[in-house]
C-alpha cells in the first residue's frame, strides 16, 4: 500500500503537467487563429494584385503592339531608303567609273580590277531588274572597253617583261646537271615578281568574270617566242664562239651566292675530235704514215665545224628541257589548272618542232653522207643519238599530258638515227670490202693506206659510243623494244662487227698489195698496215672489244707482221746469194787462181755491188712509219748482209783475182751497214 505523503506528492506533480498541457493547448489555439487571419490577409492582397496585373497587362500590350509596328515600319523605311541608295549608286557607276577606265589598268591595277567589279554589278542589276534600261547598254559597253583593257594590258606585260634567257645562263644552268657538289638549281626569273603578280590577277579576273580565254592564246605566242628565240640564241652562240678553245661557256651572271661552287663547263661529246687526236699521238710514234707520201686526208677544218653544230644541237637539246620544264612552272601560276596541259602543248610546239627539224636534217645529211661514202660525216649522228637516249626520261617527263603526237616526236627522231646510223656501220664495213683497187691510189713507198687509216679512225671513234652503236646494232637484230636486249648483247655485236670490218680490211689490203710488180715492197705495204691496225689496237680499247668474240687477235696481227718482214728479208737473197758460202769456188791457198776461177770472183763481188746499190736504191724510197719496226728490219737486215758480206771479204779480200781490186772491192763491210741504215729514209 502506497503511503499517502507519496500519493499526495504524486497528485500534484500529476496536476502541474495538467496545467502545462493546458496553456500549451491554449497557445496553439491562438497561434492556429492568428495564422488563420494572415492567410485570409494574404488571399485578399493576392487576389487584388492579380486583378492589378490583368488591368496592367490589359493596358500594356496594344501599347506593345504599337511600337513593334513602329519598329518594323522605321527598319522598312530604312531599308527602302538603303535600297534605294544602292539602287541610284548603279545609275552613277558609268559616270564614277568611266575615267578610270580610259585611263586604263596600267600602273593602277588594284583601283582598277575594283572599278571593274562595281561595273560588273552593275551589268548583272539591269539585266536582273531592268533589260530594257538605257543604263545597261551603257555599263556593259564600259566593262567590254575595261576588258578589253584587261587583255590589252596582259599582252603589254608579257609582251615587255618577257625576255629571251641568254646563253650564258643557260649553259650555267646546264652544266649544273654535271656538277654533283650544287644542289641548288640556277633560278630562272622569266618575269619581274611584281608584274608576274600582275599577270596572275588579270588572268584569274579573265577567267572568272571575263569569261574570255584569248589570253591563254597570247600568252603560249608570246612564250613560245622566247622559248624559241632562247634556243636560237644560244645555238647562234655556238657558232660564233667556233674559233675559240673549249666550251664557249661563260659563268652565270654575278649574283648568285658566295658560297655557291663553280659551276664547271660542259662536257663536250666525244666526236670526230678525240679519234684524230689520237692518230695525231700515233703520228709521233710514226705510225700515221706520213713517211713517204701518205694518203690520209685532213678533215680537221670540216671536222671542227661539225663538232660545233653537233656540240650547239646536244646543248639546245638539253636547253629545251630546262627552259620547258621552267616554263611549266610559270605557266602553272598564270593558266587556270584544266588548260595547262593543253597550253603548254602549243607553248613548245614552234621550239619542239625546230629541234626535230633539225635532227631530221642531221639524219638526212648523213643519209646523203653514206651514199657519198663520207662516213666521218654520219658520225654525228652518234653523240646526238646517244644524248637524246639519256636526255628522254627527261624529255617523257616534261612532255606528260601533252598530246600523243608531241610525245611521239623525239621517238621517233631516235628511230630515225638509229635507222641510218645502222645503216652508216653497214655500209662502212661494205665500203671496207669492196674500195676498189685504184693502182694511182697505191702509196707508192708501200705505207699505210688511206683505207686502213680512215677505218681505224671510224673505229676509233665507236669507242666513245659503244653503248649506243651497239644499240643500233641490235636494233637491226631484233623487232622487239630497244629495252629488250641486255648491253652485254649490244658489246658482243659491236664486237663481232669491229671484227668483221677488221677481216675486210685485211682482205682488202691483200687484194691491194698485189698491185705492187715488187714483192718486197707487197710486204712492206702489209707490214706497215698490220702493224698499223695492231699498234692502233693496243693503244686504245679496241682490242677489248675485238676479245669478246675474237681472242686471239692481237697474236694473229703480230703473226702476220712477222711473217711480211720474212718475205720482205727474201728480197735480199739475190744479193746474199752471190756471196753465199755454199755457192763459193773452192781454190787451195797459194795456188794460182785459173781464168775462171778469176772471172767468178770478179762475177760474185760485181753481183754483190750492184744488186746491193740497186736494193738500197730502190728501198730508200720506200717508208716503215713506226721507228721501233724501222730499226728492228734494218738491224736484222744489216746483220745477216754484214755477217755474209764480212765472211765473202774475209775470204777473197787479199786474194789476187784482179789487178783492179778496187773495181770490185767497193765496199767494207762497215760501209754496208751504213747504206743499209738509210733504207725506208727519203731523208737521206
Amino acid at each position: 500500500m502506497i503511503p499517502p505523503q507519496e500519493a499526495s506528492a504524486r497528485r500534484r506533480e500529476i496536476e502541474d503537467k495538467l496545467k502545462q498541457e493546458e496553456e500549451t493547448l491554449s497557445f496553439i489555439r491562438d497561434s492556429l487563429e492568428k495564422s488563420d487571419q494572415l492567410t485570409k490577409n494574404m488571399v485578399s492582397i493576392l487576389s487584388s494584385f492579380e486583378s492589378r496585373l490583368m488591368k496592367l497587362e490589359n493596358s500594356i500590350i496594344p501599347v506593345h503592339k504599337q511600337t513593334e509596328n513602329l519598329q518594323r515600319l522605321q527598319e522598312n523605311v530604312e531599308k527602302t531608303l538603303s535600297c534605294l541608295d544602292h539602287v541610284i549608286s548603279y545609275y552613277h557607276v558609268a559616270s564614277d567609273t568611266e575615267k578610270i577606265i580610259r585611263e586604263g589598268p596600267t600602273g593602277r591595277l588594284e583601283e582598277y580590277l575594283g572599278s571593274m567589279a562595281k561595273i560588273q554589278k552593275a551589268v548583272e542589276y539591269f539585266q536582273d531588274n531592268s533589260p530594257d534600261s538605257p543604263e545597261l547598254n551603257k555599263v556593259k559597253l564600259l566593262f567590254e572597253r575595261g576588258k578589253e583593257s584587261l587583255e590589252s594590258e596582259f599582252r603589254s606585260l608579257m609582251t615587255r617583261h618577257s625576255k629571251v634567257v641568254s646563253p650564258v645562263l643557260i649553259l650555267d644552268l646546264i652544266s649544273g646537271e654535271d656538277d654533283l657538289e650544287v644542289q641548288e638549281e640556277v633560278p630562272l626569273e622569266h618575269l619581274p615578281e611584281s608584274v608576274l603578280q600582275d599577270v596572275i590577277r588579270i588572268s584569274r579576273w579573265l577567267v572568272e568574270y571575263g569569261r574570255n580565254q584569248d589570253f591563254m592564246n597570247v600568252y603560249y605566242q608570246i612564250r613560245s617566242s622566247q622559248l624559241d628565240r632562247s634556243i636560237k640564241s644560244l645555238k647562234e652562240h655556238f657558232r660564233k664562239s667556233s674559233s675559240s678553245s673549249g666550251v664557249p661557256y661563260s659563268p652565270a651572271v654575278p649574283n648568285k651566292r658566295k658560297d655557291t661552287p663553280t659551276k664547271k663547263p660542259v662536257k663536250r661529246p666525244g666526236t670526230i675530235r678525240k679519234a684524230q687526236n689520237l692518230l695525231k699521238q700515233y703520228s709521233q710514234h710514226g705510225l700515221d704514215g706520213k713517211k713517204g707520201g701518205s694518203n690520209l686526208i685532213p678533215l680537221e677544218g670540216r671536222d671542227d665545224m661539225l663538232d660545233v653544230e653537233t656540240d650547239a644541237y646536244i646543248h639546245c637539246v638539253s636547253a629545251f628541257v630546262k627552259l620547258a620544264q621552267s616554263e611549266y612552272q610559270l605557266l602553272t601560276d598564270v593558266i587556270p589548272e584544266h588548260h595547262q596541259k593543253k597550253t603548254f602543248d602549243s607553248l613548245i610546239q614552234d621550239a619542239l618542232d625546230g629541234l626535230m627539224l633539225e635532227g631530221e636534217n642531221i639524219v638526212a645529211a648523213a643519209r646523203k653522207a653514206i651514199i657519198r661514202h663520207d662516213f666521218s660525216a654520219v658520225l654525228t649522228v652518234f653523240p646526238i643519238l646517244r644524248h637524246l637516249k639519256q636526255t628522254k626520261p627527261e624529255f617523257d617527263q616534261v612532255l606528260q599530258g601533252t598530246a600523243a603526237s608531241t610525245k611521239n616526236k623525239l621517238p621517233g627522231l631516235i628511230t630515225s638515227m638509229e635507222t641510218v646510223g645502222a645503216k652508216a656501220l653497214e655500209d662502212f664495213a661494205d665500203n671496207i670490202k669492196n674500195d676498189p683497187d685504184k693502182e694511182y691510189n697505191m702509196p707508192k713507198d708501200g705505207t699505210v693506206h688511206e683505207l686502213t687509216s680512215n677505218a681505224i679512225l671510224f673505229l676509233q671513234q665507236l669507242l666513245d659510243f659503244q653503248e649506243t652503236a651497239g644499240a643500233m646494232l641490235a636494233s637491226q637484230e631484233t623487232s622487239s623494244s630497244a629495252t629488250s636486249y641486255s648491253s652485254e648483247f649490244s658489246k658482243r655485236l659491236l664486237s663481232t662487227y669491229i671484227c668483221k670490218v677488221l677481216g675486210n680490211l685485211q682482205l682488202n689490203l691483200l687484194s691491194k698489195s698485189k698491185v705492187y710488180e715488187d714483192p718486197a715492197l707487197s710486204a712492206i705495204f702489209l707490214h706497215n698496215n698490220y702493224n698499223y691496225i695492231l699498234k692502233a689496237l693496243e693503244k686504245s680499247e679496241l682490242i677489248q672489244l675485238v676479245a669478246v668474240t675474237q681472242k686471239t687477235a692481237e697474236r694473229s696481227y703480230r703473226e702476220h707482221v712477222e711473217q711480211q718482214i720474212q718475205t720482205y728479208q727474201r728480197s735480199w737473197l739475190k744479193v746474199t746469194d752471190y756471196i753465199a758460202e755454199k755457192s763459193l769456188p773452192v781454190f787451195q791457198p797459194g795456188v794460182k787462181l785459173r781464168d775462171k776461177e778469176r772471172q767468178m770472183i770478179k762475177e760474185r763481188f760485181k753481183g754483190f755491188n750492184d744488186g746491193l746499190e740497186e736494193l738500197c736504191k730502190i728501198q730508200k724510197a720506200w717508208a716503215i712509219p713506226d721507228t721501233e719496226q724501222r730499226d728492228k728490219i734494218r738491224q736484222a737486215q744489216k746483220n745477216i748482209v754484214k755477217e755474209t758480206y764480212g765472211a765473202f771479204l774475209h775470204r777473197y779480200g787479199s786474194v789476187p783475182f784482179t789487178k783492179n781490186p778496187e773495181k770490185y772491192i767497193k765496199y767494207r763491210v762497215e760501209q754496208v751497214g751504213d747504206m743499209i741504215d738509210r733504207l725506208f729514209d727519203t731523208s737521206a
